[in-house]
């Protein structure tokens, strides 16, 4: 958990919050037209996305994962894949995860047992 903690610090937590509270007003688009960042606990929907889309959307970013998946839309989030290898994109989604209570975990378990990927 130490290391997934001082990897998001460093490189997820000045846009989803130090807390992982995401920022304000997060499902309201901006004038930009772009979501601000949702938060990370179990308040956002980051446990609904199974540990192959998260890993996708974290090194792709998310106009890159969405477009694999068929889905234009334009993501403000960057992607990380040439800063953070696998192992650290794992060691981020699980420190993150250590903050979801049972359900959210169970729920987010099942989903990442059932993607086919």
């Amino acid at each position: 958990m130490a290391r997934g903690r001082v990897l998001y610090d460093t490189n997820c937590a000045v846009c989803h919050g130090r807390n992982l509270e995401g920022q304000p007003d997060w499902q309201s688009a901006g004038s930009d037209g772009r979501l601000p960042a949702p938060p990370h606990d179990a308040t956002g929907h980051t446990w609904h996305h199974s540990d192959a889309d998260l890993t996708a959307y974290i090194a792709l970013g998310g106009a890159e994962a969405l477009a694999h998946m068929g889905v234009t839309f334009d993501s403000a989030m960057p992607g990380f894949g040439d800063v953070l290898s696998t192992q650290e994109i794992a060691d981020i989604l699980a420190y993150i995860k250590s903050h979801w209570p049972e359900r959210e975990r169970q729920v987010q378990a099942e989903r990442s047992a059932s993607d086919g990927r």
